[in-house]
């Protein structure tokens, strides 16, 4: 080794053989698929948003490398066993490494992003004094209050007070910033045993699962010629998505096979059954000593789950909120399909074929029919 050389010695970049390594365990939750419903999704508003191909495959990328990343960082906070029916990546790579690959992840999709720029942005070569650095984060720390007091809600297109590309920056860290917030507050209620109101976990699943589909449909919204906002409509998919994974999770046979059975009470989890249960039966604490313990045996996690059936009627409960949440889904559809339907009426399409471009999304409104439909 010539260290009299050393900065021209050995070479400055990592190189491919370097991200085998480092991706591994990425690569290893990816080789078995989920539903893919966030491509899914991302195809069904690309009729109204009508992306350059080129960047729609951008967005998907970014999307679904996030999307990986969180669940391994999510297996490793919930101690779980199973992921999609083989065993966690962690569980085959050890702790250190997956949280590495997770965080290496989350930049390569931000890194991602850049090809969604119209021209390439200079990178800083002398990094910023300490004095800047301060600066820089108590600037952003000013600006996450902001965002707070306003209740975190996004802003629209057409108030956004620089470019677009600039505000794709703004898009990732601020749904990033959700997805924590809305993840450390889920952590926080399990590991202090504190069971949260109904508002409150909605408040946290707009943050947690909310974040990576509104990642999506705003960096279509973004890249497109469509001034409608459609936040609002992936708003309610998120929380009944969410409602529905959590109903599924100790109601579903084919969640038990993918997973464990009731695997969320095993992890000590406030989900929206158990929230309810609680709070409707608030002397027993049959529920709360459940999760406390975060057994993995049978009997106990089944004599759980039949008390939250029989006695305070959870699912039951449950199931009627699906239901109130898929007529306010059908209708924020309807709206923005009239409305789309209106503004595409105004522009003259010449010899353009029009059929098709009314307003009616049939591809969403099939992922919508697919999810009210709850395998038993």
């Amino acid at each position: 080794m010539d260290y009299a050389n050393i900065l021209t010695a050995i070479p400055l970049e990592f190189t491919p053989q370097d991200d085998i390594v480092l991706l591994e365990p990425y690569h290893y939750l990816g080789k078995n698929p989920g539903k893919e419903i966030r491509s899914q999704l991302i195809e069904a508003f690309n009729y109204w948003l009508d992306v350059k191909k080129e960047d729609l495959e951008v967005i998907q990328n970014v999307v679904g490398m996030l999307h990986t990343a969180s669940l391994l960082m999510d297996d490793v906070e919930d101690s779980s066993v199973l992921r999609r029916g083989s065993p966690v990546a962690h569980l085959i790579y050890g702790i250190p490494q997956t949280i590495n690959t997770a965080n290496y992840v989350y930049f390569l999709a931000y890194q991602e992003i850049f090809k969604l720029r119209p021209t390439p942005i200079p990178m800083p070569v002398i990094p910023p004094s300490s004095a800047s650095l301060q600066s820089s984060v108590s600037s952003a720390s000013s600006s996450s209050s902001a965002s707070s007091e306003n209740g975190g809600t996004s802003t629209p297109n057409s108030q956004i007070p620089f470019s677009k590309d600039t505000y794709l920056d703004k898009v990732i860290t601020d749904e990033m910033l959700s997805l924590h917030r809305g993840q450390g507050l889920e952590l926080f209620w399990r590991d202090s045993l504190t069971c949260p109101s109904e508002e409150e976990y909605v408040k946290m699943v707009l943050g947690k699962t909310g974040g990576l589909f509104r990642i999506a449909v705003r960096l279509m919204m973004a890249k497109s010629e469509c001034d409608i906002d459609f936040v609002q409509l992936v708003n309610l998919i998120s929380i009944y998505f969410q409602i529905r994974d959590d109903y599924m999770n100790l109601q579903s046979s084919e969640y038990a096979h993918n997973k464990n059975f009731a695997e969320d009470l095993t992890e000590g989890k406030f989900s929206f059954p158990t929230i309810h249960s609680i709070h409707a039966n608030p002397s027993s604490r049959l529920v709360i000593n459940t999760l406390q313990k975060k057994s993995t045996s049978p009997e106990i996690l089944h004599h759980c789950v039949n008390y939250m059936r029989t006695e305070t009627h959870s699912f039951e409960y449950t199931q009627e909120v699906l239901n109130t949440l898929s007529g306010a889904l059908e209708r924020e559809l309807g709206r923005l399909q009239g409305e789309f339907a209106e503004a595409n009426s105004k522009i003259d399409l010449g010899d353009v074929e029009s059929e098709g471009r009314t307003g009616k999304n049939v591809k969403l409104e099939a992922i919508l029919k697919k999810l009210a439909d709850i395998p038993l």
